[in-house]
């Protein structure tokens, strides 16, 4: 059925476009969440706002997060 088929993809690529958004600000950070070594950094995640994007199987929500210094710009979007 194309119609499931589109729902099974519109559901991995918006799993992967969240992951990939969530390493490349640990790439940033320099640190992975809840690590020790991002202690006292004077930076640090602060959640993320949502994002609604429009792909060929159809529109996806996205979370990109966001750094409390407010210096993050994400590349992937």
């Amino acid at each position: 059925n194309p119609d499931k088929i589109n729902d099974l993809l519109r559901k991995e690529l918006q799993q992967a476009v969240n992951n990939l958004l969530e390493a490349e600000l640990t790439a940033f950070l320099g640190y992975d969440p809840y690590a020790r070594n991002g202690w006292n950094t004077g930076n640090s995640r602060n959640g993320a706002y949502f994002r609604k994007v429009d792909t060929q199987f159809g529109p996806i929500e996205v979370q990109v997060p966001r750094d409390r210094n407010g210096q993050f710009h994400q590349h992937t979007l």
